[in-house]
């Protein structure tokens, strides 16, 4: 077998990955704290048939050698994690945080997951949860009469209740940060679980020791930009269509050679 029908098929099957990232990207352009990923590739190990150096003659050598590369294989699909654009919606209880760290959540089970989404609510308690109800951690509850709630950039939140003037402290939100956040497993809706890659989590107060600070009344858009996903997406594409050709080019040669005995 022709060895650039085997490399061609590396190729074809590398692009189908990188479109599949990019699919995922473009699909959650507007999910809110979304982060985008990005595949990696290397090239596979070579066919030497001449080593560089390789002596020609007494005198000479090989400046370069002769080696075939045998295609392509994807290394990593890494996650981004730089900040999307800050979207006002003047709900107190919407928050991002710009900087580094994640909001703290735990499952039913006890699990606890890590997110950038920071559109809160609260449940039939006043417990201040996410979308699916997972509570934040520490976990904060809002009193019933609250008039007003206040959430500063370093995560103190703060209450009015009904017939008073004074604001009352009711919890503090912590973030919480990892040394590599690209090896947090993703287990989707915006949730985050550690791993050993990711190293343990470090939990501190917003705006101190390297954490971002808590902005209240806003939501972290997408880091998707989909001009740059588009232009992956052609590329992409372009890579598959012309590694399919190289598939083509080589069946036509075979072809050539069977028919040479008639």
């Amino acid at each position: 077998m022709m060895q650039s029908l085997h490399t061609a098929s590396t190729g074809m099957l590398g692009m189908q990955l990188q479109i599949d990232t990019t699919a995922n990207n473009i699909a959650n352009v507007n999910t809110i704290g979304f982060k985008k990923s990005r595949a990696e590739f290397a090239d596979l190990m070579y066919r030497t048939m001449e080593y560089a150096g390789t002596a020609t003659s007494d005198t000479t050598q090989s400046p370069t050698g002769i080696e075939v590369g045998l295609g392509v294989r994807p290394t990593a699909v890494n996650k981004i994690f730089t900040e999307g654009s800050l979207k006002q919606t003047d709900n107190p209880l919407d928050i991002s945080i710009t900087g580094n760290g994640f909001f703290k959540m735990e499952l039913p089970d006890g699990t606890e997951v890590y997110s950038r989404n920071g559109a809160f609510k609260r449940d039939q308690n006043g417990t201040i949860v996410n979308s699916d109800g997972y509570k934040l951690i520490p976990e904060i509850v809002i009193p019933e009469d609250a008039t007003d709630v206040s959430i500063g950039t370093d995560g103190t939140v703060s209450v009015v209740q009904a017939g008073q003037t004074q604001a009352t402290i009711v919890g503090q939100i912590n973030t919480t940060a990892f040394i590599n956040p690209a090896g947090l497993h993703s287990m989707g809706d915006n949730l985050y679980v550690e791993t050993d890659a990711s190293g343990q989590p470090v939990d501190g107060t917003p705006g101190q020791n390297g954490l971002g600070v808590i902005r209240q009344g806003f939501v972290e858009l997408s880091n998707v930009e989909l001009v740059v996903e588009l232009t992956d997406l052609i590329t992409g594409q372009r890579a598959y269509d012309a590694n399919s050709k190289i598939i083509t080019t080589s069946d036509e040669m075979l072809q050539t050679v069977n028919n040479l005995k008639r």
